[in-house]
């Protein structure tokens, strides 16, 4: 069994930064070759950081449905490091209380309809993971783009430790931090 979760957790450690270097490929690509006038008529999204951040919670809370590296990306708009490391700071405190949100749903609303509802069309392969894989299923919610909040849903469903929740979903943290790193280097070697 050990070798099993020893294989999960390395092999959605590929993906994810499979994941990281397509993004960043992406990125680079569009840098260099798009023109960026056509986003133009966007900036008064872009450019208001209070919609932006409300944007990204209901993402984050809504099972991830837009991926945390865009927003990431987003932040690399001002240019200046200390502007970029508050957002980012900000993002992953976001996607923290996201993920908490998560755990407090599936822990309350477990016996409703809904939350069935939920768990059976959109996590129900969450569920035979989490069966196998328990902790490490966190682990790897939180550090890839396995989406956080539907996993935190359900670690709350079957009313796993909250304190250990909230410790291992610390993780978090951890992937914006390196994805930071890695966006903030790709945007100075552009």
């Amino acid at each position: 069994m050990k070798n099993t979760k020893t294989y999960f957790v390395i092999r959605n450690s590929i993906k994810g930064l499979i994941w990281l270097g397509i993004f960043v490929g992406i990125y680079i690509l569009s840098q260099k070759y798009l023109d960026t006038d056509y986003l133009k008529w966007l900036e008064p999204i872009f450019g208001n950081t209070v919609l932006i951040l409300v944007i990204f919670l209901i993402s984050e809370v809504v099972i991830g449905i837009i991926p945390p590296e865009l927003f990431i990306i987003w932040a690399l708009r001002h240019n200046n490091l200390f502007e970029f490391l508050i957002l980012v700071g900000v993002l992953s405190i976001v996607s923290y209380a996201a993920g908490t949100s998560g755990y407090f749903i599936g822990h309350y609303l477990n016996r409703s309809l809904f939350f069935r509802f939920i768990k059976i069309r959109f996590l129900k392969k969450l569920d035979q993971r989490l069966q196998a894989f328990g902790m490490y299923l966190i682990l790897i919610a939180a550090l890839t783009p396995l989406p956080f909040s539907g996993v935190s849903m359900l670690i709350g469903s079957v009313r796993y430790p909250f304190k250990k929740f909230i410790l291992l979903a610390l993780t978090r943290f951890i992937r914006f931090a390196i994805y930071a790193y890695v966006f903030w280097q790709a945007n100075l070697n552009r």
